[in-house]
């Protein structure tokens, strides 16, 4: 499965926020940014979904509503690719920023075609915002953007290092699986991503490739086959 020529990395907002579990960690964004750097070099098309959380999780809260709760969420995002994208600058690469709303010159409404064209010239592709609508998480829109932009693969970047039988946390005798295929995930209830991206992803043949963002080279390594991870295969 490696030589992939297109793909959408999915970053945790926690795993970026590193052991601080809020904000930014600034070594390790650079530390992504000059990995993803170079798969982009040696040839790889890559777009990216950052998660919210290091800024807030909306679902905690009782207080608020939920409508709300996620607009706040979907703000979050936007925020974390911002912030990404100009780390990624830093290191020497071209960005873009896409949203499914009109931010003024913060960023530009999506667009498919401007999207694939700033891929193809080596531009690394930030899919901030969602799906722009509450109700929807990030693992929808990464399944949506992935699919819409022809991905080969899906790369989940998180703080565990795969997909386990039960929670490693809270069960030690949960095994960790090397394979495994989305039907298994969505049947054994593996919460993996939501059931809406799951479905998304069987629908329309995309894989997923699960990983720790915390080992050393993971991206680099995932990329070019050497899977630290767990392969979620669609049938």
């Amino acid at each position: 499965m490696a030589g992939y020529k297109r793909v959408l990395i999915k970053l945790s907002g926690e795993a970026l926020a590193g052991e601080k579990k809020t904000g930014f960690d600034e070594a390790t964004c650079i530390e992504v940014a000059q990995q993803i750097k170079k798969i982009v070099d040696n040839g790889t098309e890559v777009a990216i979904v950052i998660g919210g959380g290091n800024f807030w999780r909306g679902r905690t809260s009782e207080t608020i509503d939920r409508y709300k709760a996620d607009q706040i969420g979907i703000l979050a995002t936007v925020m974390n690719c911002i912030y990404v994208s100009e780390i990624f600058r830093y290191v020497g690469m071209h960005t873009s920023i896409y949203t499914p709303f009109e931010m003024s010159d913060m960023t530009e409404v999506f667009s498919k075609d401007k999207a694939v064209h700033d891929l193809s010239v080596g531009r690394v592709v930030f899919l901030a915002g969602g799906t722009g609508h509450p109700y929807f998480s990030t693992d929808t829109a990464t399944a949506l953007r992935a699919i819409e932009l022809e991905c080969d693969i899906i790369m989940m970047a998180k703080a565990i290092d795969g997909v386990y039988s039960a929670d490693p946390k809270l069960d030690p005798t949960a095994v960790k699986y090397t394979d495994i295929t989305m039907q298994e995930v969505v049947e054994k209830g593996l919460k993996v991503i939501d059931t809406t991206a799951s479905a998304l992803c069987l629908e329309n043949k995309m894989p997923l490739l699960i990983f720790s963002l915390n080992e050393e080279n993971s991206i680099v390594n995932n990329a070019g086959g050497e899977y630290t991870g767990t392969v979620v295969t669609v049938q």
